[in-house]
């Protein structure tokens, strides 16, 4: 029977700190959450391969070290307030909710929320809430946030997501014009609307949907905007 444990622990060193996450925050993360926990059964033994996983729907999970390098360039802090867009399995949800105090974390799809809810709780994360909504949109009730990481591939930064952060805030995400093709970028909001943009190069994710976000039409036929 496959050990986990030494599984995850192999994972952490081969694929995370092994191609460069340094953040000490992000690597013990890495190596505490149970990946497979948030896989379904007849995958688990795949658990901790660097790769993504469907988790049906249409979704995935997203490989390690996708999620822990995302983790890292958002530069948190234990007291940071998250917004998680994209819950999925709760996977990554569950990765920020070891290095921060609170994670709002919003999924498009209600029965992939619902699981991710139940099993967040059954883990005993008592520091992260889901729902299901539009998370083109973020969660305006909550905001301002210290960092917002997201799941999935717009064709631009929404705006509702850039004004749902702190002077100071981290935001990170893949973006592109194309449905399966984009950059992963992070913005950093200066002030008002004065925000720095870094790319740190190619990576395919879901589409994101919603209002300000990809159309299911759009996402179906494979557009491209420009």
């Amino acid at each position: 029977m496959l050990d986990f444990a030494e599984a995850r622990s192999r994972m952490v060193d081969r694929q995370i700190a092994g191609r460069g996450v340094r953040d000490l925050n992000v690597l013990r993360a890495m190596g505490t959450v149970p990946r497979e926990e948030f896989v379904a059964d007849n995958v688990r033994e795949y658990a901790y391969h660097d790769m993504p996983l469907s988790i049906g729907n249409g979704q995935t999970i997203s490989q390690p070290y996708v999620v822990a390098l995302m983790t890292e360039l958002a530069r948190l802090q234990p007291e940071d307030r998250v917004l998680d867009i994209g819950t999925g399995s709760g996977y990554a949800a569950a990765i920020l909710a070891e290095i921060v105090a609170r994670v709002f974390s919003i999924e498009r799809l209600a029965s992939l929320a619902d699981l991710a809810r139940e099993r967040l709780a059954w883990l005993g994360y008592d520091n992260i809430e889901v729902r299901t909504g539009d998370g083109s949109l973020g969660w305006p009730e909550e905001a301002p946030f210290d960092a917002i990481i997201a799941a999935a591939g717009g064709f631009e930064v929404p705006g509702a997501l850039k004004q749902q952060l702190v002077e100071g805030g981290r935001l990170v995400m893949p973006v592109g014009p194309q449905v399966r093709a984009q950059h992963l970028v992070r913005l950093v909001r200066r002030s008002g609307d004065n925000f720095d943009e870094e790319d740190f190069g190619g990576v395919w994710f879901v589409p994101l949907i919603g209002a300000q976000g990809w159309s299911k039409d759009e996402r179906i036929g494979g557009r491209t905007r420009t």
